[in-house]
């Protein structure tokens, strides 16, 4: 079972609030990266389309790893996330063609 973890954004969240995103995303950017060399439990992430108003996503191997991973993250400890959720995954996975 996989875990899926959504960061939804403001809607109400002023041109300041992306400002702060813009300046905490070296610290997001850095944590990210020693979480992912140091457990190997990030599968993928990245923000969907328009990240200011659609958020992002990230899938993990499993839900511990995924609140874990959440709970450090700069983005959620200094207030830049509007909401979380983390979903249970459990996909059907096809091979490469």
């Amino acid at each position: 079972m996989y875990a899926v973890s959504f960061y939804d954004t403001d809607p109400d969240a002023g041109p300041e609030h992306f400002q702060r995103l813009v300046d905490t995303y070296p610290r997001h950017k850095a944590y990210l990266d020693a979480f992912a060399a140091e457990t190997g439990e990030v599968l993928m992430i990245g923000t969907f389309g328009d990240p200011a108003t659609q958020g992002s996503m990230a899938v993990f191997r499993s839900r511990e790893a995924a609140e874990r991973f959440r709970d450090s993250d700069p983005f959620y400890t200094e207030g830049l996330v509007y909401r979380s959720r983390i979903l249970d995954w459990n996909p059907t996975v096809f091979a490469e063609a």
